[in-house]
């Protein structure tokens, strides 16, 4: 198996257009050699905890409304592209996401972190839940088969939260600038939303059993 390791923030729209286009390549490749390692980047390090107004957010972000719309043109027309539905008008909050990633990373300890991820991606872009609020994590959490009584003591301490950072710096100190952006086998870095064609042809290179089965 070859690890492919995923820095990724869940509030990122174009680490949900890339995963998805990754899907598809998977799916059409049940042989792949992938094993999957979502790590944490997070887009807003010091971003309050309570997280801040979205619209307020974009506009500081980009320097004013007209430009903060145009910065998302592309992302939407990617995303529409790309077959997904990304309810931006239902979201209220931008949210800090160390919580978040606290729960990827006890999901990967359990086997269902990219269901988590998935999870947090939907209910943040489709359903413009506010996935820095410890109640909506402890539901995502039960939805995907962790125990939210769990979850929740550990949001409630400190459990975690130094080592996320450490890993967010240490993502930085490798030179990850952007996310999301995949490590192949942890020696070939593959930034941006990938096209579904570019990992089918890292597939075939690395010899799924479903790949040569999808070029037959």
């Amino acid at each position: 198996m070859v690890t492919l390791d995923i820095f990724s923030d869940p509030i990122c729209p174009w680490c949900y257009i890339g995963k998805t286009l990754l899907d598809r390549a998977l799916e059409a490749a049940p042989g792949h050699p992938f094993t999957l390692r979502w790590r944490p980047f997070m887009l807003n390090p010091q971003m309050p905890a309570g997280g801040m107004d979205r619209r307020l957010y974009l506009e500081e972000k980009f320097g004013g409304q007209d430009r903060a719309v145009a910065a998302y043109l592309p992302v939407a027309e990617h995303a529409k592209a790309a077959g997904l539905t990304l309810n931006l008008d239902a979201i209220a909050r931008t949210p800090a996401t160390l919580d978040a990633q606290r729960l990827i990373h006890w999901a990967g300890i359990e086997g269902v972190q990219t269901a988590v991820v998935s999870a947090l991606f939907r209910a943040y872009f489709t359903e413009g839940r506010d996935i820095g609020d410890a109640e909506v994590l402890g539901d995502i959490a039960d939805a995907c088969g962790l125990d939210a009584s769990l979850i929740l003591r550990l949001l409630a301490s400190d459990a975690d939260r130094r080592e996320i950072v450490e890993m967010d710096a240490a993502a930085r100190g490798m030179g990850v600038t952007s996310v999301p952006t995949f490590v192949v086998a942890g020696q070939h870095a593959v930034p941006g939303a990938q096209p579904t064609e570019l990992w089918q042809r890292v597939i075939a290179e690395l010899g799924g059993d479903g790949a040569r089965e999808a070029r037959a």
